[in-house]
């Protein structure tokens, strides 16, 4: 089972930017796929980017594409969410997810390991 621990969340003003990281720890198997997951109230979790343990392939969600940027550092077992000109409808928790294997992956039951989510709020 691999630990994850989202950081970076806050408050920001519509167009302004932060950055997400989470750490993972524990079992970090050689090849794993990890994505970014939000949740607004109300809501059900949905998809905001994914990428393969490589990094060579990513995946974005229509509402984040242009704005968002995934990436990672497998060096540092540290995946990353870049997030810019960010809107109202932004806000939600975010959570990083990872799995097993060397696909991209896009469905929440696709993932077995999940942080506890770091709160963004954007304000208008």
């Amino acid at each position: 089972q691999v630990q994850l621990v989202e950081s970076g969340g806050g408050l920001q003003q519509a167009g302004g930017s932060l950055r997400l990281s989470c750490a993972a720890s524990g079992r970090t198997p050689s090849n794993y796929a990890m994505g970014w997951f939000r949740q607004a109230p109300g809501k059900e979790r949905e998809i905001v980017a994914a990428i393969t343990w490589s990094g060579g392939r990513k995946y974005y969600a229509d509402s984040v594409k242009g704005r968002f940027t995934i990436s990672r550092d497998n060096a540092k077992n540290t995946l990353y969410l870049q997030m810019n000109s960010l809107k109202p409808e932004d806000t939600a928790v975010y959570y990083c997810a990872a799995r097993l294997g060397t696909y991209i992956y896009i469905s929440v039951n696709e993932y077995n390991d999940w942080g506890q989510g770091t709160q963004v709020t954007v304000s208008s």
